[in-house]
């Protein structure tokens, strides 16, 4: 059994093409011995975004603070906030955005992209 405290794993800052103010924490994944899973903390601070992407796998994602908008396949920005789950399906285009002054916190949780 692994057990960590959030505050203690490494933040970083995600610097890839479309993404803006994105800071990431993998909190459970492959290093702590989980071969198939990998948890992930995203805070998107303000006036940053995701980029507009898809990929071949779903995930689930939990909005633990904040609030902020999922655009969706067809272009709509659906507004997101604390205390929400979300599904994105694989080969979903999706972007995470925060108009907002606070950051915007969620979990991400993805199949490890290794293993499939």
């Amino acid at each position: 059994m692994i057990i960590k405290n959030n505050a203690d794993v490494f933040e970083k800052d995600v610097d890839e093409e479309g993404i803006v103010n994105v800071k990431q924490q993998i909190l459970i994944g492959p290093e702590d011995g989980s071969r198939n899973i990998i948890m992930r903390r995203f805070r998107v601070l303000a006036g940053g975004n995701t980029p507009y992407h898809e990929h071949p796998h779903e995930h689930v994602v939990k909005i633990e603070k904040g609030k902020g908008n999922i655009v969706n396949i067809e272009g709509n920005e659906i507004p997101i906030c604390e205390g929400q789950s979300l599904l994105v399906s694989s080969g979903e285009k999706h972007q995470f955005k925060n108009p907002f002054e606070e950051p915007l916190e969620f979990l991400c949780i993805i199949l490890n992209p290794e293993r499939l």
